[in-house]
C-alpha cells in the first residue's frame, strides 16, 4: 500500500505548565514519566535486494511477500515464498506475475487453499489466484480481469461471509474515473463473479476489514465507513451492502482499519491507520486512531498512538494477547497495548479535543528497529514471533512483546 502525497493537519501537542508559573489557584499539569518500550529481539531475516518488498502474509509454516514499484529498473512483479518454520526465513520459491506494473496486496487463505495477489496496471489491473494446496509451491488458477478492475487493484482483502468467500477490491482512480470498492465472489476461484461496485473515497478507498457481517472501509479523507453485509441487522448482504454510519478521522488519510475483539472491552474499538507523506528509507508521518464503535451510527475518535518522527503503515493485532503491532516505516515496528478501556484519561494524556494520548498512558510496550529498515507491514508468525516486511531488505522475524496484565 504505497504512500500517497496529500495534506496533513497540524499535529497537536500537550501544553505543560511549569511549577514556577503556578499559583494556589492555577492547576499544574505534570508531564508523564514514560516507560521505555522493551526492545523486541531481531531473530532472523530473509534478504531481497533487487526489488522493494511490500506486503507480507503468513500461513503457518509459510509466508508470502509481494513487491512494489520499480527499483533500479526492476519491476515489483514478483511474489516470494518463504519457509518460516525455523528462526531464519528461507526463500523456497518465486513467482513472476505476468502483466504487472506493481503488486498490491497479497493474502494467503489457508482454509480455502488459496493465495490472492492484487495487480496494478501494466497495462490492466486484476487479481491473480493461486492454488495453495501445496503451500510451498502455489499453482496458478486464473486471473480475474474486467472493465471494473482495469484501473488497478491496490488492495484485495479476502473474507468469508455467510459461508461464501469474497474478495473486497480497492480500485485505483485514474484520470476522471474515481476510486471504487468492488466485491467479488471467489467461492469458485476459477469463476469469480462481481457482486457489487460503489464509487467511494476521496481520493481513494484504500483498504477494508470484514468481521461478523460488518464491512469497515478506510476511505482516506472521507474517514471510515461501516456497512451491514449480513451482521448489522439492516438486511445488507455482500451483493447489497447497507451503510450504517461514517466517522471522520483527525488528519484524514485513513489507510487501513481493524475492528478489535478484546476479552476486556469486547468489540468496542476500531483501529484506523493514517498514512501521511513520506520518503522511502527516510521519513514518514501518521498516527493510529482509536474509534469507539459501540454505536455504528455515532462512532467517535477517542484515542491515538503516535510515534514522533515516523508514521504508521500496515498493522496486525494479536488479539489473544491484546497487542497491536504497527509498522512505522523509518521507526521499525512498534507494539502497543490495546487491551481494555482506551477512552478514559485525564490531564496531559488528554489532547485539546478530548482524545487520549495512549503513548502517554504507557501503552507503548515494545519496539524493534532493525538497522536500515523501512518497515511496510507485519503479520503473525510461527514459533511465538511475528514477521515484518522491510521495503529495502526483505522480511525479518521479530520476537513478540510481553503483554501487561489488565
Amino acid at each position: 500500500m504505497r504512500a500517497r502525497a496529500h495534506l496533513v493537519s497540524t499535529l497537536m501537542s500537550a501544553c505543560v505548565i511549569g511549577c514556577n508559573g503556578g499559583t494556589a489557584d492555577t492547576p499544574i499539569t505534570v508531564p508523564p514519566v514514560l516507560k521505555i518500550p522493551a526492545t523486541l529481539a531481531v531473530l532472523g531475516s530473509g534478504e531481497v535486494g533487487n526489488r522493494y518488498t511490500s506486503e507480507i502474509s503468513v500461513g503457518g509454516r509459510y509466508a508470502y511477500s509481494s513487491t512494489w514499484g520499480t527499483r533500479s529498473g526492476v519491476r515489483g512483479n514478483a511474489v516470494f515464498v518463504w519457509d518460516v518454520g525455523a528462526t531464519v526465513p528461507i526463500l523456497i520459491d518465486s513467482i513472476i506475475v505476468a502483466d504487472a506494473g506493481t503488486l498490491g496486496d497479497i493474502q494467503i487463505v489457508p482454509e480455502a487453499n488459496l493465495l490472492v495477489v492484487a495487480v496494478e496496471p501494466a497495462p490492466r489491473g486484476a487479481i491473480v489466484l493461486y492454488d495453495a494446496s501445496n503451500p510451498a509451491k502455489p499453482q496458478l488458477l486464473g486471473r480475474y480481469e474486467t472493465a471494473s478492475t482495469v484501473n488497478g487493484v491496490h488492495t484485495a482483502q479476502v473474507a468469508s461471509v455467510s459461508g461464501r468467500l469474497y474478495a473486497f477490491l480497492s480500485i485505483d482512480p485514474r484520470g476522471a474515473d474515481p476510486a471504487k470498492l468492488l466485491i467479488v465472489d471467489i467461492t469458485d476461484p476459477r469463476a469469480p463473479v462481481e457482486r457489487w461496485s460503489k464509487v467511494m473515497g476521496t481520493p481513494f478507498v484504500h483498504d477494508v476489514h470484514v468481521r461478523d457481517g460488518i464491512l469497515l472501509t478506510a476511505e482516506w479523507n472521507d474517514g471510515m465507513g461501516a456497512y451491514d453485509i449480513g451482521g448489522g441487522g439492516k438486511g445488507g448482504t455482500p451483493s447489497s451492502p447497507v451503510l450504517l454510519g461514517k466517522v471522520q478521522t483527525l488528519g484524514g488519510s485513513a489507510h487501513n482499519v481493524f475492528w478489535l475483539r478484546d476479552a476486556v472491552s469486547g468489540s468496542r474499538y476500531a483501529l484506523v491507520g493514517e498514512e501521511g507523506p513520506g520518503a522511502i528509507g527516510l521519513a514518514s508521518v501518521g498516527d493510529v486512531h482509536v474509534i469507539d464503535v459501540s454505536s455504528w451510527t455515532a462512532m467517535r475518535e477517542v484515542g491515538f498512538f503516535r510515534v514522533e518522527g515516523a508514521g504508521t503503515h500496515n498493522f496486525w493485532v494479536d488479539e489473544s494477547a491484546g497487542v497491536l503491532y504497527a509498522a512505522y516505516y523509518n521507526a521499525g515496528i512498534r507494539a502497543f497495548d490495546v487491551r481494555g478501556d482506551m477512552s478514559s484519561c485525564t490531564g496531559s494524556a488528554r489532547d485539546g479535543i478530548g482524545r487520549c494520548n495512549l503513548v502517554a498512558l504507557d501503552r507503548a510496550i515494545g519496539k524493534a528497529e532493525p538497522a536500515g529498515a523501512f518497515v511496510w507491514g507485519v503479520d503473525g508468525g510461527a514459533n511465538g514471533s511475528i514477521i515484518i516486511s522491510d521495503m529495502l531488505r526483505g522480511i525479518v522475524r521479530i520476537a513478540r512483546a510481553v503483554q501487561i496484565a489488565r
